[in-house]
Order: structure tokens, then sequence, then C-alpha cells
């Protein structure tokens, strides 16, 4: 027997009498149970509980042949949980084993299982290791303390449950054994065969511990949230998934295994046995050593009392983490935790090749989502295996949008107009942004979390050779090479590692979820705090003070099932498997619009709280304000200029303005005229530090938060018609084709003579020669006509087409996504319906001209400010995924170019033939290709020594800036105040090339959060949107195939789905690769006796027909495949 307590082989024999008594001494929890319990009544409750199990796997085994093997094991979990017992991870029980007498079928079970064990890592025959989620119960008691409880959940473990801290057999809260099982409990008891006070000292958390370190936790947190924003924001991360894209059907694995997790952690409370983790950072399924010391081998049986073990490993000291990653030894990066499995995390690795795999909790080490960490890397051993089948589906796509959005048509949705009460009802229409054009992103409304490999095929013939020959029985000498990572080479491995160190929290620690009471109600810790269960898995549970709970809550829990709670957390020891928390306020029923936004807002750190005194005390406090005289005598003066704003029809903030006058000469003076933001905001105030915290407005379907108070945002600042306007221009003569022959930066005043909506523009684009009458568009000055606004939009539209044409001649790359407007009802502000955004003529021609003053403006402030321009920059794609996507476009058949951004935009624009559904195709293919596109960064220039790292990859050009949008985005501001200092305008530059960095990090957290937060709020509008007016039905293009499983591009709404195969009435599903395509055949069952099995063929491309319905949950919807041939 090893030293963890595991038997090697049949040790005990069973005799004519029963059972033989092993040789002492014996450790192992099987062992102890043959030896101290023999009575009849205990091997009757054992055989009671084997027969259940039996019955239970018999039924699942017969009615579930075609069910998914992860489904599956959730079922069996749910039974084993029925029974009395729990298990994280099941392993298969053969029938004929619980046949035989429950005491044997535990043995054969035992040596099963390190057969098992074996068989996975031959080099490494360790009966000790335990498989997935399995925790081994350390022996932390005397052997006089050994009752039949602790025995039997010994027993458990054996087989393949986990063991969590109690007396009594862990099960799910409401398990309908539980009375049962207490009256055991209470028989063996009263025999003194089950001890009444287990020692408690391994608790993960104490009620002592509890009650006192919950008030210091709290104490050193000096404010409490408030319903406006939650102090220490100004570092946040991306914490939140909403899963409403996930069908219920075959991840009721995931859910079921997160309720158990619950349910089991909420009875560690009163531990009386102690857990012992796997191996820090040990990859689950791989095997790991135990280490002991001779003293921990010693001290194995004695009494704990007073100490306690940690769960987690204490963090690297400062001086440790800087000496490490100088010598190359850590590894510092943002942490990605995968929203699909919470268990896996990854950081970029410094070669820009494979992310690095943090396999579990207790490797991530108490840091979450976004966090700044240092990690080490684990042995080669431990390294994960990359399975070509497809079998390794999450592996590197946890990334949520964090690809950049200047290459796609992302449109900002903008406030509603209010109205009166004749309006139409609210249409969100969307609106240019100057980031659209220079990045690409993952579809807006879900983040599939398979990525690019999951779709390609075997990648190595060897490997899939060898995993074919397993399945057939090939022998286990070459599965086993196959599986060992010390005998692959390292294309076929993902590193592994393990955080050692938080250096920065930029993860809110705050999240929105449900409270409940603990499940040990005899316990002392149940009368002192509740367990809050976060909405987004990655972030751990926690205990909650009672006292900031609702005042009923302990007496009427049920109220409170559906209540949504923000709780922060303030404190997370490393001898606890739960967080400490301190609950900020109530926000209402899951499933409302406000509720839910406001938990989205707050867990993504986006301040929305009223601005301060001090802020508005910044403002022009005489109104209505005018331009002083001596500010005009400063500006060159275009008020007479005809100047005209292109923007959404419900825009409340016109930062951006367009005029284009006809020369003598025949060329054209254009110019592009931003709000002069610079001048309210001045370096150093009140408004200045919020702004600069805030960084961005966040744009929600309904509202928006603004970055700047409404004054200045919706009028000072805002170019509305026919009001005087302090901006900065930038102006060029240009021919008619579009070449520039000279230019101009200044400080100006206009007077924008119409407020035109995209809608408008386009209408002329589209009717040159039309006679447009003035009530068919917004008021007009009357200084212009609208003729003369007509020439200017059409004149600009050819001289934009010019641009566009050379931009992609000179090797820019564009990825259009589909995108979702709604129209809400104006009372309710429930959605009424909703589109796909159409990006027309118009909407180009704006961008082109915000591209062409974003560039221009980077190039001279770089040339003014080398060591202190603010630029941003565009790193080329992931080597590992775009590897991955030309190998899958490869085996496609679908010739694709990838040398540069360029070749990429020709391919696909190229590719996908004329027929109707070539633009699907096209979709499908976009879509794909966001994914390996990395985001797009601000960064100081004096920062980064190597000038190619400069350059932008999707727009093709070395230097690019934002200016365009001061309103809306501070880094513009900081811009603006660069340029101004480079003409000789304004004031020198102050802040040193460091602390423009810093304030360009933040930029970037609070760009990624408000993107994320933009992509939330789609989401929960569309998700209500399908409950409220559901079910919908859609054509849908397959765009990823598995096993058992394929995704589908939603074509209707632009949204990503997963079908499960077992979630339909099929008679079969048969995979296979066709050459090297992957095929799905699903064998639908026959709607009427006399019928044959219809199969249909699903392959990538394929179109299929789908009906999108809500589900059980306030915000999940699933997608179901409708039969093929069957009418609409």
């Amino acid at each position: 027997m090893d030293q963890l307590g595991y038997v090697k082989g049949a040790s005990i024999q069973l005799t004519k009498d029963g059972l033989s008594k092993p040789a002492l001494p014996q450790k192992n929890a099987y062992a102890r149970l043959v030896q101290k319990h023999h009575s009849g009544r205990f091997r009757s409750y054992l055989n009671h509980i084997a027969q259940k199990i039996q019955l239970e796997e018999s039924s699942l085994n017969d009615s579930n042949s075609d069910v998914e093997p992860s489904l599956k094991r959730g079922m069996m979990r749910d039974a084993l949980a029925r029974n009395g017992l729990t298990a994280l991870s099941y392993s298969p029980i053969k029938t004929s084993q619980l046949e035989q007498p429950a005491l044997v079928g535990f043995e054969k079970l035992n040596e099963e299982k390190s057969q098992v064990f074996a068989n996975r890592r031959p080099h490494e025959r360790d009966p000790s290791i335990g498989r997935e989620g399995n925790l081994q119960v350390e022996e932390d008691y005397s052997v006089k303390q050994h009752g039949p409880a602790t025995d039997l959940l010994k027993v458990s473990d054996a087989l393949g449950g986990r063991v969590t801290q109690g007396t009594s057999l862990q099960k799910s809260s409401g398990s309908e054994e539980k009375d049962e099982e207490e009256v055991w409990k209470n028989k063996h008891k009263k025999r003194n065969k089950c001890p009444a006070n287990l020692d408690r000292a391994d608790e993960y958390l104490t009620d002592e511990q509890f009650s006192m370190d919950l008030p210091a936790a709290n104490a050193r947190k000096t404010s409490h949230l408030s319903s406006g924003q939650i102090q220490g924001g100004d570092k946040r991360s991306f914490g939140r998934t909403r899963n409403n894209s996930e069908s219920t059907r075959a991840p009721q694995n995931f859910d079921r295994k997160r309720q158990l997790s619950e349910a089991q952690a909420e009875t560690m409370n009163n531990s009386d046995c102690r857990i012992n983790s796997r191996k820090l950072g040990t990859p689950r399924g791989e095997s790991h050593a135990a280490v002991s010391t001779s003293g921990d081998r010693k001290n194995r049986n004695k009494p704990t009392r007073g100490r306690k073990k940690n769960v987690f490993e204490a963090y690297m000291s400062m001086e440790d983490v800087a000496a490490g990653l100088k010598r190359g030894e850590l590894i510092q990066g943002p942490l990605r935790i995968n929203p699909k499995k919470y268990h896996e995390a990854f950081i970029p690795s410094p070669d820009g090749i494979r992310d690095i795999f943090i396999d579990g909790v207790v490797a991530r080490n108490r840091a979450l989502n976004g966090d700044i960490v240092v990690v080490k890397l684990l042995p080669k051993e431990q390294w994960k295996v990359i399975k070509p089948d497809g079998s390794d589906k999450e592996t590197e796509a946890t990334h949520e949008s964090d690809v950049p959005e200047e290459l796609s048509g992302t449109c900002l949705p903008r406030e509603p107009e209010k109205g009166d009460a004749d309006s139409p009802d609210v249409i969100i229409e969307a609106q240019f942004d100057d980031n659209d054009a220079e990045n690409g992103q993952e579809n807006s409304q879900t983040v599939l979390a398979d990525d690019i490999k999951k779709l390609s095929m075997d990648t190595n013939e060897k490997v899939k050779d060898a995993e074919s020959g397993c399945a057939q029985g090939a022998k286990q000498e070459d599965v086993s090479k196959v599986n060992n990572p010390r005998l692959l080479q390292e294309k076929f491995l993902q590193r592994t590692a393990k955080v050692v160190c938080i250096l920065e929290r930029k993860h809110s620690r705050a999240a929105t979820g449900f409270i409940k009471l603990l499940a040990d109600k005899s316990s002392e810790l149940f009368k002192k705090c509740a367990m809050f269960s976060p909405v987004d898995h990655r972030v751990p549970r926690a205990y909650v003070s009672l006292a900031d709970c609702p005042p009923d809550f302990m007496s009427r829990p049920e109220d409170y099932s559906s209540t949504l709670f923000i709780c922060r957390i303030v404190d997370w020891r490393e001898d606890s498997n739960f967080a400490i928390g301190q609950m900020a306020k109530s926000l209402g029923q899951a499933g409302e619009i406000e509720p839910e936004t406001e938990g989205i807002l707050t867990e993504y750190g986006v301040d929305f709280s009223d601005f301060s005194r001090d802020v508005l005390e910044c403002l022009p406090q005489s109104l209505p304000w005018v331009i002083p005289p001596a500010e005009l005598a400063n500006r060159r003066d275009l008020r007479k200029e005809c100047i005209f704003t292109i923007d959404p029809s419900t825009a409340r903030d016109l930062d951006d303005a367009l005029s284009c006058k006809q020369l003598p000469d025949g060329n054209v003076e254009v110019g592009v005229h931003i709000a002069d933001v610079s001048y309210f905001v001045l370096e150093g105030t009140a408004l200045d530090q919020v702004a600069s915290g805030r960084a961005t407005s966040v744009y929600l379907v309904q509202k928006v938060i603004p970055m700047l108070p409404r004054l200045l945002c919706e009028e000072l600042c805002s170019l509305n018609p026919m009001k005087d306007r302090l901006t900065f221009s930038v102006m060029w003569k240009m021919t008619p084709e579009g070449k520039i022959l000279d230019e101009w930066f200044g400080r100006t005043v206009i007077c924008s003579c119409v407020k035109l909506s995209y809608d408008h523009a386009q209408s002329m684009i589209e009717n040159p020669s039309k006679v447009f009458e003035p009530e068919e568009l917004p008021p007009v000055s009357p200084q212009h006509t609208v003729d003369e606004i007509h020439q200017a939009v059409l004149n600009l539209h050819q001289i934009a087409k010019h641009l566009r044409k050379q931009r992609f001649i000179d090797g820019a790359l564009r990825l259009d996504q589909l995108k979702l407007s709604f129209t809400l009802d104006k009372e309710s502000g429930m959605p009424q319906g909703c589109y796909i955004y159409q990006y027309r003529d118009s909407n180009k021609l704006v961008e082109e001209f915000m591209l062409l003053a974003n560039m221009a403006v980077a190039h001279q402030i770089y040339r003014s400010f080398p060591q202190q321009a603010l630029l941003r920059r565009h790193p080329p794609p992931q080597t590992k995924m775009l590897n991955d996507l030309m190998e899958f476009c490869d085996q496609m058949g679908l010739e694709i170019d990838f040398s540069s951004a360029g070749a990429l935009h020709k391919s696909l624009n190229e590719t996908f033939g004329a027929d109707s559904y070539a633009e699907a195709r096209k979709e499908v293919l976009t879509n794909m290709f966001s994914r390996p596109m990395q985001m797009a960064l601000y960064f100081c220039a004096g920062v980064l020594e190597d000038e190619t790292l400069f350059r932008h990859y999707a727009l093709n050009v070395p230097l690019y800036t934002h200016f365009t949008s001061p309103i809306r985005r501070f880094a513009d501001i900081l811009v603006h105040r660069l340029l101004s200092a480079s003409l000789g305008s304004g004031r020198p530059v102050q802040m040193r090339k460091e602390a423009i960095q810093k304030q360009a990090d933040h930029c970037n957290d609070r760009k990624m959060a408000s993107k994320r937060v933009q992509e939330l709020s789609a989401d929960l509008f569309f998700a209500i949107f399908v409950r409220e007016c559901g079910p919908l039905e859609s054509e849908a293009m397959v765009m990823g195939v598995l096993n058992k499983a394929f995704d589908v591009l939603v074509l209707r709404f632009g949204v990503q789905k997963r079908i499960y195969c077992n979630a339909l009435p099929l008679t079969g599903v048969r995979f296979e690769k066709v050459g090297k395509k992957p095929e799905l055949t699903l064998l639908w069952e026959p709607e009427t006796p006399e019928q044959e099995a219809a199969p249909q063929v699903i392959t990538i491309f394929t179109l299929v027909e789908v009906v999108l319905t809500s589900d059980s949950g306030p915000l999940k919807y699933s997608a179901v495949l409708k039969r093929p041939g069957r009418e609409k």
C-alpha cells in the first residue's frame, strides 16, 4: 500500500466467512472499513446503496446509449447524489462489479481505479494518483476517532467521489436520502461508533475565524459599494460572463457540476475530515507524486487541532518575483479564465505562439480574470498534451472580445431620444466609430469557447493513428507514448504553470449573484453568514455576513432565490476555498433590464455615479455660455463655411463635423472638425481626474454612461446645428481623386449648418440628381442651401471611394461582422424588435475621413514629441491561432492568402462565389478570421524602442492614433493637448513618458471593459427579446463541427450558437472525416412507423434551419435544429 492509503492490487481476499483481516498496519479507507465494521446492518446499508447505484446506471445505459459521455457522467453524478454520495468527477463503474457483494465491489473499484491511473501514465505507476477532480482524504485523526461515517466517506472517495468535510455522507442539498442518512448516523452515534465531536481544526473557515475575520476584512475597506459606483474601480477587468448563449441541454452537465460543488462547499463549514488537494498546478488527468516529509508521515495520524492546512500556496515576495522575472524563470502576463470552463485559465506566452495553460483553481492561486499575474512553469511531464482529434475543445478560446474592433464595421449604439408622445418607438441605431476601421472583433453577441484549433483536423498522422489505435485496442505502450509529454515534441504540448504572484488586481472584485443559507443548519457558522454564489462561475463563492443580508432572509430565504445582489470580495485566505465578501446592495429581480444592467456595470467597474460638486464646478457657471472674444481672436473662424455633422439619428454627443469646399482650380478643400474638449477639460483639475479615470463613455443598448458631464457632452462640446462651437480642425487641399496637396492643423470655431443622420446622407448618395425638399431634412441654417449641402456630401463620397480603394490597394484589412440593433418600446424600454445593422456608403464616407485625420495627427505629434506621443498600435495576429486557421482553410479547400493583412482582405472578398449564400459563407469565415486578431493598444512612443512595433497591422500604416472622439475617449483629449503643444498654441506637455504610458494602459483596460459591457448589454436585450417574442426561426450556417455537436451562425440575428446532438430526436450520430473535412451525419427518428430514419449531413458551410427558444434560466436561450424538409 502506498503512503496515501490506496491499496496496491487485491490485498484482501473474500473467504467463506466473509472477509479476511488484512495485515496491519492498514491505513486506506477500505481496509479500515472492512476491519472495523463487519456488522450485518452496516453491510446491508452498503448493499442498499450499491443496488440503487446499479439501478440508476442500468437505466442510464439503457435509455441514453447515444448520450454524450460528458452528459452521461453528469447524469451519473445525479444518481450518486441521490444515494448520498458525491462525485466531482464520475469514474465509470461496470454493472457487473456492483452485482457482487457490496464490500467486494468497493474493493474492485479501488483496484480498477488504480489500474486506470497506471494505464494513463505508465511511466509513473503510482496507485496514489487521483483522477480528475478526485481529492484524496488525508488521515488526520487517530485510529480511535475512526467511525463508520468517516470511513464511509472514504469509501465514497473510492467511487470517484469528491470527499468533503462533515461527519455525514456528502450529497447535494435537498437530497431525498437525507433523512435516511441521519437515521443511520444517529443509530451508530448511540453505539459510539460515530464520534460525536470530531476534531475541527482543519475546517476551511471556522466559526471563530469567520466571526473575527469577516469584520476585520471588511474594516480594511473604508467604504461600501454605493448604488452608483464601486470605489477603487479604476483598474477593472473582465469578470462577467452571461451564459445566455449556451444551450441548456448538453451544458446541464456543467451546471450540475457547479450545483453539486456548491452543495459540497456549504457543508464544509463544520469540517471533520480534510481534503488533500491535487498537487498544485498538476493538469487534470495527469499524475502527480505526493510529496511529504518524514515528519509529515509521522504526524499523519496525529490529531491536528490548532493547525490549518493551506489550500493555496503563499505568494512569492516581490523581491523574489523581480529576480525570477529577470532570470527568465518566471513569466508575467494578463490572466484569462475560460468563461465556459472556469477551471481552465491561460496567460499569453512571451513567444506569442501558444498560450500557457493554468489548470485548476488551486494553480490559479486566487487570481481573477484580467489580473496581471506572474507564473512559474511546471515540469515538462506535467504539460498538457494537445490532442489533434479535437478532444481539447476549450484549450485557448478564453478571449472575451479581446480582438480589436478597428477592423470591423462595429457601430456604437447611441442613447435613444426620449421624444414626445407622438414620436415613433425608439430605434437604437448604430454609429460609426473610428475604432471600427482599425480592428476586427469577435461576434458581439456571444464568444464561442472554441478557437480555430477545434475546427481543424489531425495535424499529425502519427498521433492520429495512435489515437485511433487506442480506440481499436492497439498496444497500450503506443497509446502511452502518445500521452506521455516527455516523449512528445513540444509542438504537441502546451506548457502549464501555476500562479506565484498577482502583480496587479485589475479585476473589480465585484460580482452579481445570489445568496442562500448554508446547508448545515446545526453549524455555528450557519447563524453568522450566508453563501454568495456569483453568476459568473469564474468568481469564487464567498461567505457574507448575515448582518448585511435582508432582515428577513433567515426566515424567508425562498423570497430571495431570484434576487440579484452585488457583492465585493474583500479577502481570500490561503487556507480557504471560499472568499470573504461584503454585500453592497440588492439589485432586483434577475432577468430584468435595469438590475441586470447595473450588475454588468458594477462587475466591470464602470463608474455610473453622478458627477461630484468639485467636478461640476470646473464647468462654465454662467449659462448660456458664449465664446469669449479673446478666444475667438486666437482661432480661425469657419462659422460661415458649409460644415455639417453625420451621425445616428439618436446621437446626442456630436464630436465630429465635415466640410468640402470647391476651389477655383478644380481641387477641393476638405475639413475634419473635432470638438475642442481640451479647452474645457484643463490638465490637473477635478474634471480632468474623473475623465481620466472613466477613460471612455460606455454605450449600452438603452443609454450611455458618459465620460464627461452632460453639459459638455450634449451641449458645450457637442457640435449642435446653428451653434457656435470651438473645434480642432485638420484641413487638406485635395484633388477630386483624393490626392493630398496640402495639410493644415489648427484651432477653429465653427457653426454647423445641419445635423444629418446616416439615413439622410445615404439618401443623398443614392439620389445624386434629386432635389430634396426642406421638409425631407432636419432644419438647415438659412446661410446655406440644401443643394449646397447635397453637393458637398456627393463630393465627399467620391473622394472617400478613392481613399478607400487606395487603402486596400496599400494592404489594409477589414472584417465586417453582423451587428444587432434594437427597436425599443418608448414606454417600457423593452425590445420590440431587432435587426442586423447595415453598414452603408454614408458610414464609409465618415470612416475614411476620420481615419485620414487620425493618421495625419499621429505623424504631427510624433514629429514634435517622439518621446511623449500617444499612439495606437495593432500587433499582427497570434501565430498559433493563425497557423491553425491556415491549416483549417487548407483542409476545407479554401485558397486563403495569410501572408499579409492586405492579402487576407483580398482573399476574403474573392473566395465565395456569386450564389445567394456567398455572403453567408463570407460571414462565417470573417468570424473565424477575427479570432486570431489581437487587440489594438494605446502606447507612449518613448516607451517602445523598436519603431517597427508602432505599426498598425489592420490599417497597414506605420503611425496611427485617436483624435476624432474626445467627448467619449480620454486618449483623444491627451492627443489634442499634444497637438496643441506641437502647434505652439497650448501649454507645453507636462507629463513624462512613464505617466503617459500608465494612462495609456488604463485607457486600454477601460476600453476593453467598455467593449465587453456593450456586448453584454446587447446579449441581455437579445435574450429578453427571445423570451418575450420567441420562438424565433432563422437560417443558420454551420461554422464548426465537433463529434457530437456543431456551431452555427444564426444569419437573421448574427448570434453564434452550439447545437448538441443529444438534444435532438435522433436514432444515431456518426462523426467522420471525409478527406480532411469533418462531417457529422444525423439520423433523425422517423415521424411515422413506416418511415425510415432520415439522414442529414452536417459540415462546414452547411445551411440549416434553427429555432431560438427561451430556456428556464432568466437570460438563457438555446438553438434547436429543425428537422430537414419540414416546412417553416
